[in-house]
């Protein structure tokens, strides 16, 4: 079957499309195309693929990123192909032989465990948690499928290690595509965007600055504070002292669970857990398996609630699987967020089990107004929520709220 796809690839897409490898992780700028490039990719491997029922997936940070970047340039590239099926719903396209591709949000990357794909691609793979990683290969397994991961820089984190692990691999593609080099926005609109942003900002976005750090990180200036004073290091649970846990529990969402240690002036984050689609039993069973002598354990005053369910409150379910919680005042999220900044500096962290909520604490960021650009006066919702909550409830746990104001200071970032 013959098929035109309406697509014609910028000399930069071309240059990607023809030296893709089965491993591949693109750098690029805004506007460089990046989601049109790796949709056509996958429409054209979709359509040769000879082998049964061939399965492609997309994945962008979020469901609804998914819908909005997506599918809608999956429905306008796909329309010339004979008895394509579209399912909204699932934001799934059915083409002929079987074949289909289909686009997800990694804030439910739990739901592509046990699928098996022949290729992914993974867009702006800075915005996703790094446990993603668990779940993807496994699922290309099988038929020796291939994968992209593409994005933006958005500081030091799990992104930046994939680039510089693949630039000094031989089974990798890598590329980094940077505004000034591709020609693809002219000069007098780059400066134009040079003038409204901050450095920083146009740094990251158009030259893909990994150094720029992350725009609106709420806790960015601390943890590299923390890194360059080297207390994120190996520590050791020591038996004197009794382990405390701070957790915040999720029911559709992730539960995150910091175990940490009061030595002296000292706060030593020995261990970080986080897991989804558990009962409260699992984490107990999980707690037990250490040989941690415990303290006290801190939760969220959600837990009172009584579920409908039951009718019994997570409080009590915990309580019946001899897990005694110590409820956290409700303070704002802005107060908290401030008693976790006083306490980060007193901070000393695992850095091999605590790396996943280090991540999250990295990539903890205000909300940006769509429009203006503007960071709003509230955090963004994302993978990085879960360990940043629990995070803020270790520090209002710890009584530092009598020690801050509640007037909170907000960056001043820019437009983008």
């Amino acid at each position: 079957m013959k098929v035109t796809i309406p697509y014609k690839p910028r000399v930069h897409q071309k240059i990607i499309h023809d030296n893709l490898k089965r491993w591949n992780v693109l750098v690029a700028h805004r506007r460089f195309g990046k989601t049109c490039l790796v949709l056509n990719e996958l429409i054209k491997k979709c359509m040769l693929n000879s082998l049964d029922s061939p399965r492609y997936g997309y994945i962008a940070p979020t469901y609804r990123m998914a819908k909005q970047a997506a599918w809608s340039y999956l429905m306008d590239y796909t329309i010339t192909i004979p008895d394509v099926k579209y399912h909204e719903t699932e934001l799934r396209v059915d083409l002929p032989g079987k074949r289909r591709i289909q686009c997800f949000g990694a804030d439910a990357y739990q739901n592509l465990r046990g699928m098996r794909f022949d290729g992914i691609v993974v867009d702006e793979i800075a915005l996703m948690p790094p446990a993603i990683w668990e779940v993807l290969r496994p699922a290309l397994a099988d038929r020796k499928g291939w994968l992209i991961a593409i994005g933006t820089p958005a500081g030091h984190n799990a992104f930046f290690d994939l680039y510089d692990n693949a630039r000094n691999s031989k089974d990798w593609y890598s590329a980094i595509f940077k505004a000034s080099e591709t020609n693809i926005i002219d000069d007098e609109e780059l400066e134009g965007s040079k003038k409204l942003m901050s450095p920083e900002q146009f740094e990251q976005e158009f030259e893909c600055s990994f150094d720029a750090g992350v725009l609106g990180g709420i806790y960015t200036r601390a943890i590299s504070d923390i890194t360059d004073k080297e207390q994120i290091t190996n520590i050791e649970y020591d038996t004197q002292y009794e382990v405390n846990t701070y957790w915040d529990l999720g029911i559709g969402d992730a539960t995150s669970i910091w175990f940490a240690q009061n030595v002296g002036n000292r706060i030593h984050l020995i261990e970080y857990y986080e897991n989804s689609g558990q009962s409260l039993e699992h984490y107990a069973k999980y707690l037990g398996s250490k040989d941690y002598k415990y303290g006290d354990h801190y939760g969220p005053h959600d837990l009172k609630v009584r579920e409908l369910g039951s009718g019994k409150s997570r409080n009590e379910i915990a309580s019946n699987l001899g897990l005694y919680f110590t409820i956290v005042p409700k303070l704002s999220i802005e107060d908290g967020i401030n008693a976790a900044r006083m306490i980060l500096p007193r901070c000393w962290f695992d850095r091999d089990k605590c790396q996943l909520g280090l991540e999250a604490l990295r990539q903890y960021s205000w909300e940006r107004n769509d429009k203006t650009g503007q960071m709003k006066n509230k955090p963004k919702h994302s993978w990085a929520s879960h360990a940043a909550d629990a995070f803020r409830y270790l520090a209002v746990g710890l009584n530092e709220s009598k020690q801050f104001s509640s007037k909170i200071k907000y960056p001043n970032i820019g437009i983008i």
